[in-house]
């Protein structure tokens, strides 16, 4: 290592100058090679890994996969910096710039008495500032990006706040039942499936917005039972001499609902089959 960038320890703007370094001239191949393009999927993936840090509760990982996400941060702030339009001093001016506005309770006079009220000003507050003019303007809004389920529940929350929405969860299941039943006509008469089987999704988001559940843990969730009641299978047709694909779909239920039994302790809920 140059003796020059040997340190105890490293702070923010160190980075900032690795990353300076590594896209110089004389830097990195691959790092100089690299555009916003060809490192937003890296970008995505760090977040994840530092979702995973923060589901595990393994704090020391989360300090590590955070740092992971701030690369990504500061490279795509480079390749701007590179171009002239802006550098990593414009982002934190334009971010401490937006909590200061939208916080107005703590830098301004305006008076707020729980939780409620904050979200409330800092809906109205970040209306002006993105020039939202229609409650279509504010749906339009959420990130085309994000991961479906994400999206969908942000989308049915703002619509709810402008009074679209029912009374309460009875409603929401009946469109659910409703929505079922026109997939079911669409696949007997090949028709638009692919439409109606979102419409079935988005209605069980929706159940899952009035339950106060985050439809993403849940799906989560249930890929990992998936996958846990999977494995169980596959042990036992191991222990037993048999390779999976051998085993009798009568077999697999069988062996599905032995895990399953062991998960709830061997009390199954009437009329519940999950």
């Amino acid at each position: 290592m140059i003796d020059s960038w040997k340190k105890e320890h490293y702070d923010f703007y160190d980075l900032v100058k690795v990353l300076e370094l590594l896209r110089s001239e004389n830097g990195c191949p691959w790092d100089k090679e690299q555009t916003h393009e060809s490192i937003r999927r890296n970008f995505i993936e760090e977040v994840y890994e530092a979702i995973e840090a923060i589901d595990e509760k393994n704090t020391s990982l989360l300090c590590e996969e955070l740092g992971d996400v701030l690369l990504q941060v500061v490279f795509h702030t480079e390749i701007e910096k590179e171009n002239g339009r802006f550098d990593i001093n414009d982002v934190t001016d334009g971010i401490c710039k937006k909590l200061i506005l939208r916080h107005p309770h703590i830098f301004g006079d305006i008076n707020v008495k729980d939780t409620d009220e904050v979200l409330k000003n800092w809906d109205e507050i970040k209306k002006k500032e993105k020039g939202h003019k229609s409650y279509s303007d504010t749906l339009e809004s959420v990130s085309k990006s994000l991961p479906a389920l994400i999206r969908a529940e942000k989308i049915q929350h703002k619509a709810a706040k402008s009074g679209f929405d029912w009374p309460e969860i009875n409603g929401a299941f009946a469109k659910l039942f409703e929505e079922i039943s026109e997939l079911k006509q669409e696949i007997t008469l090949s028709g638009n499936i692919l439409d109606e089987l979102g419409d079935v999704l988005f209605s069980v988001v929706n159940i899952a917005r009035f339950l106060k559940v985050d439809p993403e843990e849940a799906l989560t969730r249930t890929c990992e039972k998936f996958i846990k009641r999977f494995r169980y299978i596959e042990e036992c047709a191991g222990r037993s001499g048999k390779k999976f694909d051998e085993l009798s779909l009568e077999e697999m239920d069988k062996l599905w609902n032995e895990m399953k039994d062991i998960e709830t302790g061997g009390v199954e809920r009437p009329g519940f089959n999950n």
